[in-house]
């Protein structure tokens, strides 16, 4: 029997990945190793016994009561905490979803590899931030890396019997999220609902503020070189406002091998599941003569900073990714609680990789997990301290 685990269960991807489980027969055709969750530790256990899994952990070291109370007797063990999450990871499965939200998912999936695992990575900032790691410990241990993100399934999809040496470039699509059609000076007003109504994904709330602000998508950019390990200036993004093409690869023939389907994570992730193979799956059809056209637009950054700063951290590589992306998600953090505007998000993270540039300048060298970790601690405290100094400056 197939040994999965799941970390980030009770997040939309993990969510997901638990209904395909189940439509494929749940507890009975798969033993399920661990499960991790968040905050909704009422989910997490609910999960935990539908699947019967062998171990549950929260992140909140708060809530470990609550899950032990609500897995008594259940044969589930429990746990709670970080340090938890990680050691989850070092009980061997066949496939480990990696569904945790931010640099938060790194040391589990890095400690997944270490076992030879194939790990399903929807958690896009592993690879910005340590994506030589992550690569490096793969291929150091056999294990398999199979993308999750739509756009970079769709990609690995394209690329099946090519040559990566053939590709001349590779074309991200982008809704353009929830505020794509406002005004650019309407921009900065936008509040946290506004930001939420995605037109066409349904998605966790960090993800979907993320693509109105196209954060998510310059984490794609960066991701897209570390795991193809294709130039920067192969890689474009192309506005798509429905969301039907996930990717698109061009060759150096001319020809563009595009990804079609409709705007449901549950394409990427049961790919990831069934690879090598494909398996029916719960998603529409599309039916090409009711869509009838696809529409593209280039993106402009004056919309779009984070596309352009995306842009530096390639150009810099080394320790940058993971300084962008703990200052993006401080940004991010700040725009939630009230404390910064839309579109100074951005203004945030380029102040702080600013500010950071002495320690990027001098040592910009990842050579190993601790030199990640201590450059995502140092850029989220001057981030913060930035946010502190912007918001005397408003």
């Amino acid at each position: 029997m197939r040994s999965i685990s799941i970390f980030g269960a009770t997040g939309s991807v993990g969510e997901q990945t638990v209904d395909l489980l189940r439509r494929a027969g749940g507890a009975g055709a798969f033993r399920v190793v661990a499960l991790t969750g968040g905050r909704n530790v009422a989910r997490l256990a609910e999960i935990a016994r539908e699947l019967q899994a062998e171990v549950a952990v929260c992140a909140d070291p708060d809530g470990l009561v609550e899950l032990r109370e609500r897995l008594a007797e259940s044969g589930v063990a429990v746990a709670a905490g970080p340090e938890a999450i990680a050691e989850a990871a070092d009980r061997p499965a066949d496939w480990v979803m990696s569904a945790i939200v931010g640099a938060a998912g790194l040391v589990p999936g890095l400690r997944v590899l270490r076992h030879g695992a194939t790990l399903a990575l929807a958690n896009k900032e592993s690879l910005v931030t340590a994506g030589p790691l992550l690569m490096a410990e793969a291929a150091a241990h056999g294990a398999r890396i199979l993308p999750v993100d739509s756009e970079h399934s769709a990609i690995f999809q394209a690329l099946v019997g090519e040559d990566i040496a053939a590709v001349e470039r590779i074309v991200l699509t982008a809704s353009g999220g929830a505020l794509r059609d406002w005004p650019l000076e309407a921009l900065a007003a936008a509040r946290v609902e506004d930001a939420l109504a995605h037109p066409n994904w349904a998605m966790g709330q960090r993800i979907t503020i993320d693509s109105a602000s196209m954060f998510n998508k310059a984490l794609e950019v960066i991701e897209t070189r570390e795991f193809f390990g294709v130039e920067p200036d192969q890689i474009e993004v192309i506005i798509h406002p429905e969301s039907l093409i996930h990717s698109m690869v061009g060759y150096r023939d001319g020809a563009i091998m595009a990804h079609l389907g409709a705007p449901d994570m549950r394409h990427s992730i049961g790919y990831a599941l069934n690879w090598p193979k494909r398996a029916d799956l719960p998603v529409a059809r599309l039916d090409l003569a009711r869509i009838a056209s696809l529409t593209f637009r280039a993106p402009d950054l004056a919309r779009y900073p984070a596309l352009r700063l995306a842009r530096d951290v390639m150009a810099r590589r080394g320790l940058s990714g993971a300084a962008f992306n703990a200052a993006k998600e401080v940004a991010l953090d700040q725009f939630l609680a009230g404390r910064l505007g839309f579109m100074r998000m951005a203004e945030l993270v380029e102040r702080t990789l600013a500010a950071l540039d002495p320690e990027l300048g001098g040592s910009n060298l990842l050579n190993g997990l601790e030199d990640v970790l201590a450059m995502d601690h140092l850029a989220r405290v001057r981030a913060v301290e930035t946010a502190r100094r912007m918001a005397g400056d408003a």
